[in-house]
């Protein structure tokens, strides 16, 4: 028994040595880096049609995490994301040779934004990535981003440097990876299907379930209905006060859900100008989107119908945790 016992104890000790390596090799290596990837050879032409359309798309998920308090994309302390995290700074992005990304090509740029992989193989792990974004709609995100808009003009400004925290940089190693570049082509929904072009509107542009899930690391990029707690809610963030927001339940549950809190009207009035039914605005992180029509807002309502049900009682875990907060 005394042997067996030792054997044990020896397994035990030698697992905790090689967790304790494993834990002093993340933090002297920090975030991974992988080879610098082939980047297709693409040129985006810059048409009225996509700098319009390129800037709907980044008023919905550009300018909110990159611009500053002068509307230029100087990159920001992303103070909404969970203390867990580290402290978080979005990058420069605008037209600047040195700080911005003036000498990216186009290629690069779309490669990135599919991927979270720079042109040097360094990866960007809370940049969003978008793999199911249509080709065109990237190509527009690119022309606004070449365009002469005021957000996009060069500056050398730029936000601190991203503070890690142990958990960030463990996930990095496990759970957070670059995704795979697919070369085959995307095409945009058929707008006259509210389904296709809410779960498209809600998923590929606006990512709404990275916050409206059940977990904010268990989620799929590529293939989103299979998140965890896929649009029930739950994630704790932080207003611009620094307290703590649950976000809400937006299936369709009877209980917990949208499915009597909401007319589709009610829906477009509350995503569109952030005013609830009972005439309270919505706290951030959770902003307008009045870039959007009424008919691609009522979509992502026609969409979320669709989205099987979870019984999560939001307003009771927002209650616990201001209780806690006090």
């Amino acid at each position: 028994m005394k042997k067996v016992l030792k054997i044990i104890g020896f397994g035990l000790g030698g697992l905790v040595l090689l967790l304790a390596g494993f834990c002093a090799y993340v933090v002297a290596v920090g975030v991974p880096t992988y080879d610098p990837p082939t980047i297709p050879e693409v040129t985006v032409e810059r048409t009225p049609a996509r700098v319009a359309r390129g800037e709907v798309i980044a008023q919905i998920q550009c300018m909110a995490c990159h611009a500053d308090s002068e509307n230029r994309l100087t990159g920001k302390h992303l103070a909404e994301a969970p203390s867990l995290f580290g402290k978080l700074y979005s990058k420069n992005i605008t037209q600047d040779q040195e700080k911005g990304i003036g000498s990216w090509t186009d290629g690069e740029l779309m490669y990135f934004l599919r991927t979270g992989v720079r042109r040097d193989g360094t990866y960007a792990p809370i940049m969003p990535q978008y793999p199911n974004m249509a080709d065109e709609d990237l190509k527009s995100v690119v022309a606004w981003l070449r365009s002469d808009r005021f957000p996009v003009q060069p500056t050398r400004q730029e936000a601190p440097p991203t503070e890690l925290s142990f958990v960030s940089l463990l996930l990095t190693h496990t759970l957070m990876k670059p995704l795979a570049y697919s070369p085959e082509p995307i095409a945009l929904p058929d707008s006259t299907d509210p389904v296709a072009l809410g779960r498209y509107t809600a998923d590929a542009i606006g990512d709404c379930y990275g916050c409206h899930s059940g977990d904010m690391i268990d989620q799929s990029k590529t293939h989103p209905e299979k998140s965890k707690g896929y649009y029930g809610g739950g994630i704790e963030m932080k207003d611009e006060a620094g307290k703590t927001v649950v976000t809400a339940n937006l299936t369709f549950d009877e209980q917990t859900g949208i499915a009597k809190k909401y007319t589709k009207e009610q829906f477009i009035r509350v995503v569109k100008l952030g005013v609830r039914p009972d005439g309270s605005i919505l706290r951030q992180p959770m902003f307008p989107r009045p870039m959007l029509s009424d008919h691609e807002a009522g979509a992502i309502y026609e969409y979320l119908k669709t989205v099987p049900k979870i019984h999560h009682d939001i307003a009771k875990k927002s209650a616990d945790v201001q209780l806690a907060e006090r």
